[in-house]
């Protein structure tokens, strides 16, 4: 049952992560900063005007490089303090101290790629030529051209910089430090509720009485606050439009997708084909579940719920340790090891407290290991997500091992492949553990209802929502909080056809997720998880050769880009073949689990 969360300093030790590996102490962190100011003052001044000869700029690159390994340790450091607790106020100005500073050297550094830039292409040859450590860094440069600006104007964004990630920021605060939700009572007994309660909980309680009520007291408090996080998520919008404008690009869309390395046609096919051709297949699971709960009719506060629950195992964290260690393992002994250190040295934040970030994911700061966090609520479903960013922690620690700095800038399109990768191993291990039909229906509808629900429905139909909300900026359109209310219910009305009720305070689910504020990363979910569900078939039929392949992939980071990432793995992104094929294997896995129900009931 759902507890009070506990304030931080009240949470086990063991339950936390241990931030030593990037700065044993305050002072130490403290040093770090100021060794990046002072290398940043020294850079400006040894190479600032000089960057005309392919061996100054490679020269100003190497040290740029140790500028970005420091702003990513004390970034991650402070970014990561204030992960687990945005309550502390020590830990709200360490982050805010760092986003001055990181604008101060920004500024500061913005020349580096202005005098590069203005030279002639063939200097810029020669200079990739002469290094491997900083060739993907200066191919960047070539790439980016067309679209930068004056110095003196991208001089002046760098130095804003801190200023223009407000929006995210004001989000994060009000969702996590401002909102107060008060217990909420059925048949006169009072429940907690919080955020990360209802997220890890409350969506997935079994009594539909206790659920519906947890629903409406978080959409309740949520609609509080509609005005002032539409304000933010407005902002942050309008920014990207404007910058946009200012580079060059025809739309914000394509000024987000230029960073990912793939072009609108891939975007725009994740979401029609998806919002066309995995509704159907979603309607008949929705309407199973309404079967076997015997409710009413199922709304959109019923769809997280379980297909079996009085089955789910309580999953300890030890536990758990077993289940990812055997499903991982076909990913060889130095992959292993990973996972094994992320337990035995305390990589993972397993606490739940207040004030603690929402959801999971993974920090890999290139100078340290990996950081997952995650809020342990004994499920299965908190396995895969353990599974999921272990993805992340294992793809970054290969690609880290053998990339520069420069070299692991993985583009978000291909990113969330290697981590959905391991929620399909997870299962395909539990399979050839158990044959028993209630089992394998229990395997079943925790991909479908974790693995491809949260990918392929969740993120998609944020990624489905988010397009709308670009056309209307991109035709000079506003965005309050009853406009943002009423797409998010168009999209989710759209997907469902009537099949599910989209009741009051689903509406407000845009107020729900980060990832607005991370530019087009909601699709990417769906797309890596397309190249993973063929991959992981890969290596079902051909064992070997394939886990082969797909190593030399992580290895790879961001030296490639997403199509020819896929194509190492054995899977052509360029047609819509693979993420047709994926569609039909959730239709198949639906179908699956409605035949293990009907065998199951007699």
């Amino acid at each position: 049952m759902a507890k009070e969360l506990r304030d931080r300093k009240d949470v086990e030790e063991a339950l936390t992560w241990d931030l030593s590996a990037i700065y044993t102490s305050e002072e130490e962190y403290n040093a770090a900063i100021k060794e990046l100011e002072e290398l940043a003052v020294e850079i400006e001044k040894e190479f600032k005007g000089k960057l005309n000869t392919s061996k100054n700029i490679n020269r100003c690159l190497d040290k740029l490089r140790k500028v970005t390994e420091i702003a990513d340790l004390t970034g991650n450091y402070a970014e990561l303090s204030l992960s687990v607790d945005h309550t502390n106020s020590e830990n709200v100005d360490r982050y805010m101290r760092f986003a001055n500073t990181m604008s101060h050297v920004s500024s500061k550094l913005s020349f580096i790629d202005s005098e590069i830039i203005q030279e002639d292409e063939s200097l810029i040859d020669e200079a990739i030529k002469e290094s491997k450590e900083n060739e993907i860094y200066l191919e960047d440069i070539k790439r980016n051209k067309p679209h930068a600006l004056h110095p003196e104007a991208e001089r002046v964004l760098a130095a804003l910089s801190g200023t223009l990630e407000a929006p995210y920021s004001i989000y994060e605060q009000a969702k996590l430090a401002d909102m107060n939700f008060k217990s909420f009572n059925v048949d006169g007994k009072d429940y907690p509720l919080s955020f990360v309660l209802f997220e890890n909980e409350w969506e997935y309680e079994n009594d539909t009485k206790l659920r519906r009520a947890a629903f409406k007291a978080f959409s309740e408090k949520l609609r509080e606050y509609q005005n002032t996080v539409a304000a933010a998520y407005q902002t942050q919008v309008q920014k990207e439009k404007t910058l946009a404008n200012l580079r060059g690009f025809d739309s914000v869309i394509d000024s987000l997708l230029f960073p990912q390395k793939v072009d609108r046609k891939l975007y725009d096919r994740q979401i029609d084909i998806i919002m066309e051709k995995l509704a159907p297949h979603m309607r008949k699971y929705a309407k199973l579940l309404q079967k076997i709960h015997k409710l009413d009719e199922i709304t959109f506060a019923d769809l997280k719920i379980a297909v079996d629950p009085e089955y789910e195992p309580k999953v300890s964290i030890e536990d758990s340790r077993k289940y990812v260690e055997e499903a991982l393992s076909v990913l060889g002994e130095d992959y292993l090891q990973i996972v094994r250190r992320a337990y035995d040295e305390r990589w993972i934040d397993f606490a739940q407290n207040k004030g603690k970030s929402t959801g999971a994911f993974c920090s890999t700061p290139y100078a340290a290991h990996p950081y997952i966090l995650c809020s342990w609520n004994e499920k299965m479903s908190e396995v895969f997500t353990l599974a999921h960013e272990l993805g992340h922690a294992g793809h970054f620690t290969l690609c880290n091992q053998n990339q520069s700095i420069f070299g692991t800038r993985v583009s978000t399109y291909f990113v969330e492949s290697p981590s959905t990768m391991n929620e399909m191993l997870m299962v395909n291990h539990l399979l050839k553990t158990n044959h028993e039909p209630r089992f394998k229906r229990w395997v079943l509808s925790s991909l479908i209802s974790k693995t491809y629900y949260h990918n392929f429905v969740t993120h998609l139909l944020e990624a489905a929502y988010q397009r709308e909300v670009y056309k209307i900026v991109d035709e000079g359109g506003s965005l309050q909080a009853d406009k943002l209310n009423e797409i998010k219910r168009e999209v989710l009305e759209k997907f469902w056809g009537g099949q599910v009720k989209i009741i009051d305070g689903a509406e407000l689910t845009w107020m729900r997720q980060p990832h607005y504020y991370m530019g087009l990363y909601p699709y990417t979910y769906s797309a890596g998880l397309t190249i993973a569900t063929e991959v992981s078939k890969r290596i079902l039929e051909e064992g070997q050769p394939a886990v082969d392949d797909w190593r030399e992939v992580l290895k790879a980071g961001g030296t490639k880009t997403p199509v020819e990432l896929a194509k190492m793995a054995g899977v052509d992104i360029t047609t819509d073949k693979p993420l047709l094929n994926t569609i039909e294997h959730i239709g198949n896995i639906i179908d699956e689990i409605i035949r293990l129900t009907d065998e199951i009931e007699g």
